[in-house]
C-alpha cells in the first residue's frame, strides 16, 4: 500500500514460538544467571522468556530490563496479569517492583545473560542448527539471500532472519528489527528445530552484537562483507563500530564463529583477516582464498564471473549489477563452502536470486529504467550511482536521476556525505525519508549542504522536493527514452515514520502508480493492464 490508515511506528509484540518448549525449572536459571532470589522458587518451571510486557505469555520469565527511557520493572504487573511465572531484574527493578506473588530474581546487569538465559530456556537450539551470521556495513541483506539460495539447493532446509523478512519453513514474517532481542531470537531458533529447519541464515547488525542480542546463539560460520560510515550516532567512533563488528570474529568473543570468511576489498577487511588464525578471505581485487579470475561479464544489468577457489574455478552468474554485487556473491559462494556445501552446487543457485528492494527494477512499459534500492549510506549510494552510470555508459547514452532523503534520529554526519555521493547525477531531488521525530525540512539541508560541496562542474542540477511521492513523479516526469532513475534510502520499506506515526509508503508501489499515471497523460489510449514491479 501507499496510502492508508497510519499506524505506530512500533513493532507488533508478536513473535514465533516453538509449540512445544521445553519445560526449565527456575532453579536451573537462578543458578546459570547467578542471581539471587525474593520468594521460593521451588516447583516453578518457565516455558519461555519475553522482555516486553504485552508479549507475555503463560510460563513466562518476564525479563524486566533497564531502559534508555523507562525501567521494564514498571510493568511487571502487567506482565504477571498475563502470565509470567516469574520475573528477572535488577536491584532498581526489584525495589520498584515491590512485593508480588512470583518469584523476582535479582542480579546487576541482567541483560549480560539475557542472551544465555534465552538459549537455555528454549532448550538451546542454535547448537542443533547450523548458524551462519553475516555481518558488516552493507551488502548483508543481500549477501544472505544469496547464501540461503546455495544452501536449499544442496537439499537443506532453510530460515532466514534479517531486515526485510524472517521465513521459516516457507513461513514469512517482517522483521522489525536486522537482528531481533535475544529472547525473540532463540525462540525463532526453537520454532525451527520443530519445523525441521537444518540451517539458518542471518544478518547480524552491530547493534545487536554490541548490546549482546546474539548471546548465547553458537554460530558455524561468521562473514563479513565491508565497513564504511554508518551508526556513529550508536557507536563513540568508527574504532567503536569496527569492534562490535568483529564480536563475531574474535576468539575469545562468547558468539565467535566457528570459521570466519571476510571480504578483504576494504582496509577493514584486510585489518580484521589479519588478527585472526586462518580465516577464508575473499576479494573481487587481489589475491585471496576465493578470488574473481579474469573478466566480469556484463549483459543488460545481469553479470557472470569466474570464481577461483581452494578446489579450482568455476561460474557464477548473478541477476544484480555492480561490481560490489560480485564481491557479495563470491563472499557468499565462499561462506556456502564454509558451511559444508559443494560451491559447485551453491554457485548456480545464485543466478535467479532477487532481492527485495535491491536494485530492484520496475517495469510499466516506459523507455527508460527506474530502479529503487535501500542505498542509504554514503558507500552505498556512491556504489550504486556508480554501477547505474557504468549501465549507462555500456548502452552508450542516458542520464542519471536520483531521488534520495536521509532518517532522522541517526547518525547526523553522513547527511552531506550522501548528498555528495547522490550529486554526481545529472539530477539529484533531495526530498523526506523517514523523518521520525526530527525536522524535515533541517534534514534536507543537510543533504542539499552536501550536495553543493562539489565543484558546479561535477554535479548535476540539484532540486529540493520535501514530498516523496511529488519528488518520484518530477524524477520520472524528467526521464526520457535510455535514462536512469533511481529511489534510494528505502528499499523494501513499506512506511515512512514521521513524528512517531508510521504512514503506509513504498517506494516500488510509488514509482509504478507514477510511471502508470505518466504513461496515461502522454499516451491517453494505452493500455497498461499487465505491467507490473519486477
Amino acid at each position: 500500500m501507499t496510502r492508508g490508515s497510519p499506524v505506530s511506528a512500533k513493532s507488533n509484540p508478536q513473535a514465533l514460538r516453538p509449540n512445544t518448549p521445553p519445560l526449565t525449572p527456575l532453579q536451573a536459571v537462578l543458578d546459570l544467571a547467578g542471581a539471587t532470589v525474593v520468594v521460593s522458587v521451588s516447583e516453578v518451571s518457565v516455558t519461555g522468556i519475553e522482555q516486553r510486557s504485552n508479549a507475555v505469555r503463560a510460563g513466562d520469565l518476564f525479563a524486566a530490563l533497564p531502559g534508555a527511557n523507562s525501567h521494564g520493572a514498571r510493568f511487571a504487573a502487567d506482565a504477571i496479569a498475563n502470565g509470567a511465572v516469574a520475573v528477572f531484574t535488577d536491584a532498581a527493578g526489584a525495589e520498584l517492583i515491590g512485593d508480588v506473588a512470583v518469584p523476582v530474581l535479582v542480579r546487576e546487569q541482567p541483560r549480560a545473560v539475557l542472551g544465555e538465559l534465552s538459549a537455555e530456556i528454549y532448550g538451546r537450539p542454535s547448537d542443533r542448527l547450523r548458524i551462519v551470521g553475516i555481518t558488516g556495513t552493507s551488502g548483508k541483506t543481500t549477501t544472505s539471500y544469496l547464501v540461503e539460495a546455495g544452501l536449499a539447493a544442496a537439499g537443506l532446509s532453510t530460515g532466514l532472519i534479517g531486515t526485510i523478512e524472517t521465513r521459516i519453513g516457507g513461513q514469512r514474517v517482517p522483521s522489525a528489527l536486522t537482528t531481533p532481542e535475544a529472547p525473540q531470537l532463540h525462540a525463532m531458533f526453537a520454532a525451527m528445530v520443530e519445523q525441521g529447519v537444518d540451517a539458518v541464515v542471518m544478518e547480524v547488525s552491530s547493534h545487536a552484537l554490541a548490546l549482546g542480542r546474539v548471546d548465547g546463539v553458537r554460530f558455524a560460520v561468521g562473514a563479513f562483507t565491508n565497513l564504511s560510515q554508518d551508526h556513529l550516532d550508536f557507536h563513540a567512533d568508527f574504532e567503536d563500530y569496527f569492534a562490535a563488528k568483529r564480536r563475531l570474529f574474535d576468539a575469545d568473543s562468547p558468539v565467535a564463529a566457528r570459521t570466519a570468511v571476510i571480504c578483504v576489498d576494504d582496509e577493514w577487511g584486510t585489518r580484521l583477516a589479519g588478527d585472526l588464525v586462518d580465516p577464508v578471505t575473499v576479494s573481487t581485487t587481489g589475491a585471496a582464498t576465493w578470488q574473481v579470475s579474469g573478466d566480469i561479464k556484463t549483459t543488460g544489468g545481469e553479470q557472470e564471473f569466474t570464481a577461483a577457489g581452494p578446489d579450482g574455478e568455476l561460474t557464477v552468474g548473478l541477476r544484480l549489477p555492480g561490481r560490489y554485487n560480485v564481491a557479495n556473491a563470491l563472499l557468499a559462494v565462499a561462506t556456502c563452502a564454509a558451511a559444508g556445501v559443494d560451491p559447485a552446487v551453491a554457485a548456480p543457485a545464485l543466478a535467479v536470486v532477487d532481492v527485495p528492494g535491491r536494485m530492484q527494477r520496475v517495469e510499466r512499459g516506459q523507455d527508460f529504467l527506474a530502479v529503487v534500492d535501500y542505498a542509504h549510506k554514503p558507500a552505498a549510494i556512491e556504489s550504486v550511482v556508480t554501477t547505474l552510470r557504468g549501465h549507462l555508459t555500456e548502452a552508450g547514452a542516458g542520464r542519471l536521476a536520483v531521488v534520495l532523503g536521509a532518517g532522522g534520529d541517526r547518525d547526523v554526519a553522513k547527511r552531506p556525505l550522501m548528498g555528495a555521493a547522490a550529486a554526481h547525477a545529472d539530477l539529484l531531488i533531495v526530498t523526506d525519508d523517514n523523518p521520525r521525530t526530527e525536522d524535515p525540512a533541517a534534514i534536507r539541508s543537510a543533504v542539499v549542504a552536501g550536495a553543493h560541496e562539489l565543484p558546479a562542474t561535477d554535479r548535476g542540477e540539484i532540486r529540493e522536493i520535501g514530498d516523496r511521492a511529488a519528488a518520484i513523479t518530477a524524477a520520472l516526469d524528467w526521464a526520457r527514452s535510455g535514462d536512469v532513475v533511481l529511489v534510494a534510502g528505502k528499499g523494501h520499506e513499506a512506511g515512512q515514520e514521521i513524528k512517531g506515526v508510521k504512514h503506509p509508503f513504498d517506494d516500488r508501489e510509488v514509482v509504478a502508480a507514477a510511471l502508470d499515471a505518466l504513461r496515461i497523460r502522454h499516451s491517453p489510449h494505452t493500455d497498461s493492464e499487465d505491467l507490473t514491479v519486477s
